[in-house]
């Protein structure tokens, strides 16, 4: 089957190289009519567990507190803030701000109520509330008020009244949320039941309509945030002004993602050109391995746009694993069609490109399989934007093979042959000096490993996973500095909810026993009424649909409190909004002292329907019979562990609090990301020995031999290990991005590793001694190792310019793993050659060579 294989091939690619150049240029076409249909998704489906039931509840809260989406402008003035020049430029920018599509409101401190400014009993409040921006509004009390509001205090303004906060409340996508619910409704319909003809359709026809209502939506959201910062421009003139907010961190690290591929493309393809003319300073060198690589992304991006698979923050790096892949494949066939050619000198070129396919086919076609092995443990998560980079990878590595094995060979057989070349002295010194150390010093080459793995050990131990949006940026670049500033003086930037459920035996005691306090209940204060409960009315007269108030009761806002201030006694955590800061401002108005009953229910009635919309109705679901509490992280904090922290929050919730767990729910994004992270660190670990087990079984398949087998592992189990053993001493953080890199490190250490004991076991049989042996092979596959892991590691250096910190990391371990990989292979993969001797004994030669 092989010989009849190899026979079509050498005919095909041989004898019609411009046919298969004709046909590969066809599919170029469609490939490049396809490939604008590729683009990026930074969505929240791409941040989450493709199951999560926590996913499911957050969704659910949003819907019952008609939670939206929101936009920040952090603006600190070179002014006072409440100069009369600085208020007119907020007025002309909340002005502006709100007539941008897509925009429900503004909320600035221009416009909130202010309650003790107005003075008044509470009874009129509704009719004499006043703002910062009506001319008759005394702005020495309106600072005072502002900047000691429970309410406004570190969310609209700074406690020393030098920064304030525009919200820009964007309106709320009906539609979206339509589409998404038929989507999961039809998808749990799916899992539950053996989903037939109709349903499949319908579920079909669901993800499209949903896919691509939210292309459309996110584009739109792209387009609304650009304007908000056209706006937000002119100001910058006088005033230090940021945007922020969930929407935006989104769509800027798409925006950083592609742009880094368009930049930096052109970056890493100068230095690889660069790189390769000093290395083989042959045009038609640089220029195949090139065309190659080109082939192989336009390839890539037609298929995914053809296909509607849509690319990640973590997939969109597939480009250039992809342009490693395929270099390492035409570098290994230029030096295996060079070696020939130098041997024989008069070779013709089909002779000299059929020796180099032949001999390089099985390594490189084992090398792809076991590249894609490694990958196939991204395949095994629950996270669905890294399963799609396990299989963007395979089918990348699988093309790569292909488009090599075609394109090159075609292409070369249509080129005249040139003279041969002369040796590359800098890669035969190189390569050289390692096999003279790995000759004198194996012992300390093992000695060496042994401790680089204890190492390594101690620094993975080390790892964190974190989730930490600001430290994806540089702190030079405008969205760190943003970032920093609200999460600094407004309060924290990562949104958390936590929900306190009510059991319904205790909310109907409590409501009964409100209703027969209310005629023995008193305001305690003026600044309520006139003292008396019968100025409100006869509120036990009401009908039961308007008893909402007796929700309120002394017992639910006592422990809705408890769990307030336990959540604001952590350093790591910022603002804090609850039903509870509505109590300390009522309690303002009644001499500090806590409210009865009825005068929660009282307050529940006559507050403003504006002030309610503020402080209450975000804060409690009567109709649930329950209590949420929002707050922010502060993101910047240098000891803030994510995870670390919900642990110590649900903990004491139950220790301290002594909350049953079924009496409340942790929910956001941080929460959703956060168990995405913990999810893809444990399969991770799990399917990382699963893959290296399944590589283990690859070499016994290719190698035949247990001992070489073990032997092979080692350097692979070692480019691992000191990947992640340098993140874990470095404290580079396990993310979306990083925590993929110890895949990447085993493919590519395989890739070196296989190719390095092919070539052994052909030299090996010659004169069967292992020292000889390894000298020719560092002389012959040890220079096409030194080119493709240069070549790479120089390239990939330019990454290093990115102003997206995950790209760095990207680029410095992609080439601290092709440095290890090289030096595994050609040092220490050797020295357990010579010392453990895995071929057998050494003798005389034998006639014929052996071959896996």
């Amino acid at each position: 089957m092989t010989h009849k294989l190899g026979k079509v091939y050498k005919w095909l690619v041989l004898d019609h190289p411009r046919s298969v150049i004709a046909g590969m240029l066809i599919v170029a076409v469609w490939a490049g009519w396809n490939a604008p249909s590729f683009r990026l998704d930074a969505s929240a489906d791409t941040l989450v567990l493709e199951h999560d039931s926590a996913l499911d509840y957050f969704r659910e809260v949003n819907a019952r507190y008609s939670t939206n989406e929101f936009l920040v402008i952090a603006y600190r003035p070179e002014q006072d803030l409440f100069s009369d020049a600085v208020l007119a430029d907020l007025t002309r920018l909340r002005d502006q701000l709100k007539q941008v599509d897509g925009v429900e409101s503004v909320v600035t401190i221009l416009d909130v109520p202010l309650l003790k400014t107005a003075g008044g009993p509470v009874a009129e409040l509704d009719s004499n509330l006043q703002r910062l921006e009506n001319p008759e509004t005394d702005r020495q009390k309106a600072r005072e008020e502002l900047t000691t509001s429970p309410l406004f205090r570190d969310l609209l303004i700074s406690a020393h009244g030098s920064t304030t906060a525009l919200q820009i409340n964007l309106s709320r996508d009906e539609t979206y949320f339509e589409l998404l619910t038929a989507r999961e409704t039809l998808r749990e319909q799916a899992r539950v039941n053996t989903p037939g003809t109709n349903l499949q359709n319908e579920l079909a026809q669901a993800e499209d309509r949903f896919r691509l209502y939210k292309e459309q939506t996110a584009d739109q959201l792209h387009d609304r945030i650009a304007t908000v910062r056209a706006i937000m421009a002119p100001y910058r003139d006088n005033a230090e002004i940021y945007l922020g907010g969930v929407p935006m961190i989104a769509d800027d690290m798409i925006t950083f993602v592609r742009n880094d591929i368009m930049a930096f493309g052109i970056g890493v393809l100068l230095f690889i050109v660069a790189t390769l003319t000093l290395i083989f300073r042959r045009l038609r060198w640089v220029l195949l391995p090139l065309a190659t690589c080109g082939y192989t992304g336009l390839f890539m991006f037609g298929l995914l746009g053809f296909f509607d698979w849509p690319g990640t923050v973590i997939s969109a790096n597939f480009i250039s694993l992809l342009m490693i892949i395929t270099l390492s494949l035409t570098v290994h066939l230029i030096v295996r069609y060079r070696e020939h050619h130098t041997q024989f000198p008069h070779a013709e070129q089909r002779e000299l490109v059929e020796v180099a396919t032949s001999k390089m086919g099985k390594p490189s076609l084992f090398t792809a399989l076991t590249t894609i092995a490694a990958f196939t443990s991204l395949v095994v998560s629950d996270i669905r934007p890294v399963i799609d980079f396990g299989w963007t990878m395979t089918l990348g590595i699988s093309a790569a093979f292909v488009i090599s094995f075609l394109l090159f060979p075609a292409t070369l057989m249509l080129m005249d042959v040139r003279q041969a070349p002369a040796s590359s002295g800098g890669a035969e010194q190189l390569t050289g000096w390692f096999a003279r150390v790995t000759d004198h010093h194996r012992q300390a080459i093992l000695w060496g490993t042994i401790a680089t793995f204890l190492l390594c050990g101690v620094g993975i131990s080390r790892l964190k996973v974190e989730n930490s949006f600001i430290n994806y940026f540089k702190p030079s670049t405008e969205i760190y500095q943003g970032m920093k500033l609200i999460d600094q003086t407004l309060g924290g930037t990562t949104p958390l909810d936590v929900v306190i459920r009510f059991q319904d035996a205790q909310q109907q005691a409590a409501q009964e026993e409100a209703v027969e306090s209310e005629g023995d209940d008193s305001w305690g204060s003026d600044d309520w009424g006139d003292g008396s409960s019968a100025s409100w009315g006869d509120e036990s007269t009401e009908p039961a649909e308007n008893r909402d108030k007796y929700w309120f009761t002394r017992e639910k806002m006592a422990r809705i409190g408890e769990v307030h201030r336990y959540l604001e006694s952590f350093p790591e955590v910022g603002k804090v909004l609850s039903l509870t800061t509505m109590m300390r401002i009522a309690e303002s108005f009644n001499n500090g002292e806590p409210l009865g009953n009825l005068q929660l229910a009282l307050l529940y009635s006559r507050i403003p329907d504006e002030f309610r919309t503020v402080v209450i109705d975000p804060y409690a679901s009567v109709a649930a019979n329950e209590a949420r509490l929002t707050l922010r992280v502060r993101d910047s904090d240098h000891n803030l562990r994510r995870n670390e922290l919900l642990q110590k929050l649900r903990a004491g919730m139950q220790s301290e609090l002594g909350l049953q767990p079924d009496e409340y729910e942790f929910t956001s994004m941080l929460v959703l990301y956060n168990n995405m992270l913990q999810s893809l660190f444990r399969s991770q670990i799990l399917t990382l020995g699963l893959v290296l087990v399944g590589i283990m079984l690859m070499f016994l398949v290719l190698f035949r031999s247990l001992p070489v087998a073990l032997v092979a592992i080692v350097p692979n189990l070692l480019s691992a290990a000191t990947v992640l053993g340098v993140m874990g001493w470095l404290q580079i953080p396990l993310d979306m991005m990083t925590i993929t890199i110890a895949a990447i490190a085993i493919g590519i250490a395989v890739d070196n590793t296989i190719h390095y004991i092919h070539r052994f076991r052909v030299e090996f049989p010659k004169d069967r001694n292992y020292l000889a042996a390894m000298y020719r092979c560092h002389g012959s596959i040890g220079r096409a190792m030194y080119y493709t892991s240069l070549t790479i590691t120089v390239g990939f250096s330019i990454l290093v310019l990115s102003n997206f910190l995950p790209t760095i990391y990207f680029g410095l371990l992609t080439g601290m793993a092709m440095i290890v990989a090289l030096v595994g292979d050609l040092a220490l993969l050797p020295a357990l050659f010579l010392l453990f001797k895995p071929l057998g004994p050494e003798g005389p030669a034998e006639q014929e060579p052996t071959a896996i």
